[in-house]
C-alpha cells in the first residue's frame, strides 16, 4: 500500500498531503492487520544515474535460481508434513527449523522487548529469517539473516507509530 493518499510520502518533493492527511490515512490500517505482514519494505526513487549505471547487478536468471533452490530445500525440510514453505510453519516447525544460537536469541529478546512485537511477529520474523537463510544456502539462521527480518518491520515504526 501506498503511506498517503497521493503515494508520494516520504518523498517531500512531489507528496503535497498535510502530516494529518498522511497520519489519517495510515491510520486506517490497524495494528492487528499490520502484525499478519511478513515483509514491510520502501522503495526510494530511482536516480537516472542510477539507472544508466554500468555497476554490475544480479542477473534475474540469478535470483531465479537461489529462489528455485531455496523453495526445494524447504520441499526437502518440510516433505511429508503437509506444508511446502516456511511461511506455513506452526509453532512446532518454527522451534524445530528456526532455532537460534543462545547470543542471538538473547539479541531477540531485547528486539522484541524493544520494539514492543507481539508474539505473532516473534513467530513471522523467525520465519523470514529461516527463508534468507535459506535463500543463502546455510543451514542455520546468523545474526544478518535475524537483523534483515527484523529489518523489514521497521517500517511499521516509522509510519504506524508517529
Amino acid at each position: 500500500m501506498n503511506p498517503c493518499e497521493c503515494g508520494y510520502y516520504p518523498d517531500r518533493n512531489r507528496c503535497r498531503c498535510t502530516a494529518q492527511q498522511v497520519r489519517r490515512y495510515l491510520g486506517k490500517i490497524s495494528k492487528p492487520i499490520l502484525d499478519r505482514i511478513d515483509i514491510c519494505v520502501e522503495a526510494a526513487p530511482i536516480s537516472f544515474e542510477d539507472l544508466k549505471s554500468t555497476a554490475p547487478q544480479e542477473s534475474s536468471a540469478s535470483i531465479r535460481k537461489r529462489v528455485e533452490t531455496a523453495r526445494q530445500i524447504q520441499a526437502e525440510r518440510f516433505k511429508g508434513s503437509g506444508i511446502s514453505f516456511n511461511s506455513e510453519m506452526k509453532e512446532d516447525h518454527i522451534s524445530r527449523y528456526c532455532w537460534l544460537k543462545k547470543s542471538d536469541e538473547q539479541f531477540f529478546q531485547r528486539v522484541y522487548q524493544n520494539m514492543n512485537l507481539s508474539a505473532r511477529a516473534y513467530g513471522r520474523i523467525l520465519k523470514v529469517s529461516r527463508t534468507i537463510a535459506d535463500l543463502e544456502g546455510r543451514e542455520h539462521i546468523d545474526r544478518e539473516h535475524l537483523c534483515e527480518a527484523i529489518s523489514y518491520r521497521g517500517l511499521e515504526e516509522k509510519y504506524w507509530n508517529s
